[in-house]
């Protein structure tokens, strides 16, 4: 396989939601309308609600989440969060939407709105004792207008600010959870060419009549979700915005969910709400929102097509040919037909080894090295290929690293002193072939994107330590790479290996004249 093939799918492995980079003021004082506000924002974690909340907003602000950037597709959304304009909801409808989010390539923004003033330190109680109250909605009505101008500043501020954000000003959307979907729905109506959402998706939003206006003629596709069984009784608010985006023939996507009650944001609940955000997902791919504006740049559903096709080759590989013998035959038959060389070098590994050829091509111009690594190959497999890929080559000195995929059980679990015997046996094979043999030791890792939570880091030094004395002992040369390369937890440190396990070019740098000196001192 490529290797630019497996760098992507590494990169797609290791692909984390970001954390919040920063919070921009929304307003560079107080807030418009509501300049008299002098009480503190606030959150609260023991609620009826059970979830993190926010309270007390008087200085609008948004999050700033941003995606990978070798997978950002210039697509943007500000995030409300609901909580019936006393609370909100802050992780459920809104970190938690924009990590995911962000993992597909979409930069989000998270919106704190303006919230009407809670008295105590348990702004939950508050509004469930206030949402009993049939005046209720009288309420929270002085309230909408200033959080639907938060929403609206929001979009401007996207927009203003994409090319810092590297998003494109023509593909920014607004979704919004309960009272946070009726900024959304209130976004797709009386906007301005500053504020106007490019896609809208109101989730269980509430959505009075007087926000409702004619809709306008370029007004932006909608994605809408709820549940029957909603508490509030609001699942008719978003089937009738469906019906007069449907009536006046611009695009839109219901969802209407038969359980799931009110507030399911993130929520696991083992219903199919849990997944309500795959088929936004689907809905952003389907209107060209998850492609790239970079043509550079590969979508998240493009890397998981790339890994399904390598996954499904490496199962049919695995099956017909499990040591891939095949992949160097052509080049081994090349070389046992010249002449022997005394000065040549195998190089026997696995990934590190394999990528080394093309990420630091300069190190093999010119010299008598054979480069016979196979990504994702454990030591097992390495001790079946060992004679065709080293033995039969005839080489002066075979440089052997390996280990570290035994260590992340790529094959299954296997014992420490099982990897050091099929290591110690590819050894004492080239020895026995008069080969001058090269142990390297196995390089840092603190841990394995592709394999969370092995805790690799002292297995490798276990490891190494037997390796060492092992060759201490046979009187062969040993690599101590990680005497070099480990960091203070040690792993390798990002500008030696981005991923934590595939070295850099720096990396590769800093093994080269080790290697080299090993070498040297093997063939004298």
């Amino acid at each position: 396989m490529k290797l630019k093939l497996i760098g992507s799918l590494l990169l797609l492995a290791c692909l984390g939601a970001q954390a919040q980079q920063k919070v921009i003021p929304l307003y560079p004082g107080a807030a418009p309308g509501s300049e008299s506000w002098n009480w503190n924002e606030a959150e609260s974690e023991n609620n009826a609600f059970n979830t993190k909340v926010v309270y007390n907003v008087t200085r609008p602000s948004l999050s700033v989440f941003l995606p990978d950037s070798a997978i950002a597709t210039g697509t943007a959304v500000v995030i409300c969060p609901g909580g019936g304009f006393h609370t909100l909801s802050i992780n459920s409808e809104g970190y938690d939407v924009a990590k995911w989010l962000n993992k597909q390539g979409v930069a989000c923004f998270v919106l704190k709105y303006r919230l009407a003033h809670s008295l105590t330190n348990d702004p939950v109680k508050e509004l469930m004792s206030k949402m009993s109250q049939k005046d209720f909605p009288k309420q929270v009505a002085p309230i909408i207008p200033l959080a639907v101008a938060d929403s609206r500043t929001a979009l401007a501020y996207v927009r203003e600010h994409a090319a810092e954000y590297h998003v494109s000003p023509k593909r920014i959307g607004i979704m919004g959870f309960s009272a946070g979907g009726t900024l959304a729905g209130a976004a797709a109506f009386n906007y301005t060419a500053a504020n106007k959402p490019d896609f809208d998706a109101p989730i269980y939003a509430y959505v009075p009549p007087e926000l409702l206006s004619q809709i306008p003629d370029d007004a932006p596709p909608m994605f809408i979700a709820a549940a029957t069984d909603d508490q509030l009784g609001l699942a008719p608010h978003s089937v009738e915005l469906y019906s007069k985006w449907l009536a006046s023939k611009h695009s839109a996507e219901l969802h209407m969910y038969q359980k799931g009650g009110h507030g399911f944001g993130m929520r696991k609940q083992n219903l199919p709400t849990d997944n309500w955000i795959e088929r936004f997902n689907d809905w952003l791919e389907l209107n060209g929102l998850l492609k790239p504006v970079d043509p550079k740049i590969k979508s998240v559903k493009e890397r998981n097509e790339q890994w399904e096709a390598y996954h499904k080759q490496w199962e049919d590989a695995f099956h017909k040919d499990w040591a891939n013998m095949g992949r160097y035959k052509a080049d081994n038959d090349k070389i046992k037909a010249s002449a022997p060389n005394p000065k040549s070098v195998v190089y026997m590994g696995d990934s590190i080894t394999d990528f080394w050829l093309n990420r630091d091509s300069t190190f093999w111009s010119g010299k008598p090295y054979y480069n016979r690594g196979i990504s994702g190959q454990t030591t097992t497999q390495m001790l079946v290929r060992f004679r065709e890929d080293v033995i039969d080559l005839k080489p002066g000195a075979v440089v052997i690293l390996a280990g570290v995929n035994d260590i992340a059980q790529n094959n299954g679990p296997i014992a420490i002193e099982d990897i050091f015997g099929n290591i110690q046996s590819m050894a004492l094979l080239a020895k026995a072939a008069n080969i001058k043999v090269v142990i390297c030791s196995v390089l840092p890792a603190y841990a394995f994107p592709w394999r969370p939570g092995m805790e690799p880091a002292q297995k490798v030094i276990q490891l190494n330590s037997m390796l060492k004395a092992f060759a201490d002992a046979q009187k062969m040369v040993y690599v101590d790479y990680h005497r070099a390369m480990a960091d203070e937890r040690k792993g390798l440190p990002k500008n030696l290996a981005a991923d934590g396990v595939h070295p850099t070019l720096e990396g590769y740098r800093i093994m080269g004249p080790l290697v080299e000196k090993g070498i040297a001192e093997a063939l004298k």
